[in-house]
């Protein structure tokens, strides 16, 4: 394949438009050259940013597919029930795939993409993008190379911010498991597959609890309103209050001139749209009073079958969004933090190494650097017409991450009973 790589986005929203930027940092690799999103002012902003024909400019996934392949690439980044249901034909009709997760929350969804993909010459890359950080990257050199030893247990925390909770899981487009998937999928498959893919074993059996502590109306203060802008009584106290989050937190808020949350409220990602987007739409509401059904922390383990094993907390309560990560090994431990971007080495009886990950990359931004890595080793893959290497998060690895979040989820709505996942696979 020559260079440019042409890409169609089919989805122009968060992660969508977040792939299509790659082109300013690869131009001379990328070209973004058709769009497609429910919203006509998505794809009317991606045609101006990008050149995009007006022939190229589609209102639904499903509309661009109908035309002859438009490029050699097509990024499935709609919504997370939509993904097989778009991938399958693009396969089909020859596109490459940039998919991003989950691949579904229907296993049989998952198997039937993954025959049809061992049918088709395109090649399809699972969005895992934590397996292109530099961070997670050292960490899987260090416990290859044996610095620690055998790894006995990990003990590894997303903390999910509590306003990116609120954002993307009460008021969002992720809130009910019943319209996208569980949070252990959405959200924290990436961790499903991180961290088995740091060990490099397989796991055995699965147990989880977790549930909606918070965000449910019987714990709504007294005096709340149904949307935040509506006279709230406890907004000042509140710190879920939308107002906060979107405008005026230094952190989030469009205050700050630099807040994806807030931009997208809106494609203007203006004070005025950001407002009536508050006064209309669902990121205005009262976060005791949406439609979410997902759980807000979640406590899984996983015993993998060598007999090590991982303990993942996924919470919402946090004042930041990062992860955090703990190995120990029979020489030795590994205590590191994607906050920091520090990762501790500290081998039994020895002093203590410290690995500043922000002096071995320049680019930390966007998962750790992971959004561009993917896009970058995707490129790579295609432009050399090489095979995958280890960290490629191909469909047949990301199943694996699937079968351990879903059955993550069984055993949560089971009240934490153990699930065996050679058992769980053959469902």
């Amino acid at each position: 394949m020559k260079a440019p790589v042409t890409f169609a986005i089919a989805g122009f929203g968060d992660r969508g438009s977040t792939y299509a930027s790659m082109e300013k940092q690869f131009p001379d690799k990328m070209k973004v050259v058709a769009v497609a999103d429910l919203d006509p002012a998505k794809v009317e902003k991606a045609r101006n940013l990008y050149q995009i024909p007006e022939e190229n400019c589609f209102s639904s996934a499903e509309e661009m597919l109908e035309q002859d392949r438009l490029a050699d690439v097509m990024v499935v980044s709609t919504m997370d029930r939509q993904h097989v249901g778009h991938a399958i034909p693009a396969l089909r009709k020859g596109y490459h795939i940039l998919l991003e997760k989950p691949i579904s929350p229907e296993l049989s969804k998952c198997r039937e993409l993954l025959e049809v993909a061992s049918q088709c010459p395109g090649k399809i890359i699972v969005c895992h993008v934590l397996r292109y950080t530099v961070f997670y990257n050292t960490l899987k050199d260090l416990i290859q190379r044996g610095r620690i030893g055998d790894v006995v247990a990990i003990c590894a925390n997303e903390n999910v911010g509590y306003w990116h909770q609120a954002h993307s899981f009460v008021r969002g487009n992720w809130r009910n498991s019943t319209q996208t998937s569980p949070m252990i999928l959405q959200k924290s498959c990436h961790d499903m597959d991180i961290l088995t893919w740091l060990l490099g074993k397989r796991c055995k059996a699965v147990s989880s609890f977790g549930s909606t502590q918070l965000f449910k109306p019987e714990r709504a203060p007294e005096g709340a309103a149904l949307r935040c802008l509506d006279g709230c009584k406890v907004k000042d106290t509140c710190p879920f209050d939308a107002e906060k989050i979107y405008i005026t937190s230094p952190k989030t808020g469009l205050a700050t001139g630099d807040s994806w949350i807030s931009s997208v409220l809106s494609v203007e990602h203006t004070l005025e749209s950001t407002y009536k987007a508050l006064r209309e739409g669902p990121y205005g509401r009262c976060v005791y009073h949406c439609d979410n059904d997902v759980v807000d922390h979640q406590q899984t383990n996983l015993l993998m079958e060598d007999g090590s094993t991982i303990s993942f907390t996924m919470c919402a309560f946090t004042e930041n969004c990062y992860r955090t990560f703990k190995a120990m090994g029979t020489k030795g431990e590994i205590e590191a933090d994607m906050k920091s971007n520090l990762i501790h080495v500290r081998v039994f009886g020895q002093e203590e190494e410290i690995i500043d990950v922000g002096k071995l990359s320049s680019d930390l931004k966007g998962h750790g650097g992971g959004d561009s890595g993917i896009v970058e080793d995707f490129l790579n893959m295609l432009l050399t017409d090489s095979q995958p290497n280890q960290r490629t998060t191909t469909l047949e690895h990301s199943m694996e991450s699937h079968f351990i979040a879903l059955a993550a989820e069984e055993s949560r709505l089971a009240g934490g009973k153990v699930i065996h996942l050679e058992t769980f696979k053959a469902q």
